[in-house]
C-alpha cells in the first residue's frame, strides 16, 4: 500500500513538474540528461528500501493468479491448460515489469541528486527508517480517523460562520 502511494506520488510529482512546461507555449522543453549510473544505483537502493521494487516484481504473478482464478471459476476444465499458457507468456510480462521498474528508477534519479538519494536510502535502511516504513500504512489509516471528522466539523463551521457574517451584511443564503 505504501509503495503504491509512494509510486503514485512520484508519478504525480513528475506530471506536475513537466505539465506546466508542456502547456506554456514555449518551444519544446529541454530534455534533461539521463541520470548517471550512480544516481540510478542510488535510486535503486531507495526503491528497494521503500518496497517499490518488490511491489512491482509481485504485480505480474499476482495478476496472473487472479486471472487464473477468475477464469477457472467459470471454466474449471481449462485450469491446467491456462496455467501452462500463463507460465509460457509470463517471461514477456516479467520483462515489462523490469522495464517499468527502470522507468521508475530513472524518474526518481532525475527527481533528486545522487547524494540526496544515497542519504534517503541510508535513512530508510536504518532501524529508524525501517520502523518509519513499517508504521506508515497504519499511521495514514489512523490519520484519516482524525482528519475525517475534523473536516466534517470544519465544513459545517465554515458554512455556519459564513452565513452569520453574510447575514450581518444583509445577505441571506
Amino acid at each position: 500500500m505504501f509503495a503504491r502511494r509512494t509510486l503514485a506520488g512520484l508519478l504525480l510529482g513528475a506530471a506536475v513538474l513537466v505539465g506546466p512546461a508542456a502547456y506554456a507555449g514555449d518551444p519544446a522543453p529541454a530534455v534533461p540528461p539521463p541520470p548517471s549510473p550512480a544516481a540510478i544505483a542510488a535510486a535503486d537502493q531507495l526503491l528497494i528500501a521503500m518496497g517499490v521494487k518488490e511491489n512491482i516484481a509481485k504485480t505480474v504473478p499476482a495478476m496472473m493468479v487472479e486471472f487464473e482464478q477468475n477464469v477457472a471459476t467459470t471454466r474449471p476444465e481449462i485450469r491446467q491448460s491456462l496455467r501452462e499458457t500463463l507460465g509460457a507468456i509470463k517471461p514477456e510480462f516479467d520483462t515489462s515489469a523490469q522495464q517499468t521498474y527502470g522507468k521508475v528508477e530513472a524518474l526518481l534519479a532525475l527527481s533528486m541528486s545522487e547524494k540526496e538519494l544515497v542519504d534517503v536510502a541510508a535513512f530508510f535502511n536504518s532501524p529508524t527508517g525501517k520502523k518509519y516504513l513499517a508504521i506508515q500504512p497504519l499511521f495514514f489509516e489512523h490519520l484519516q480517523d482524525v482528519i475525517g471528522p475534523w473536516r466534517l466539523e470544519l465544513s459545517t463551521d465554515i458554512v455556519t460562520k459564513a452565513r452569520e457574517a453574510m447575514k450581518k451584511k444583509g445577505v441571506d443564503f
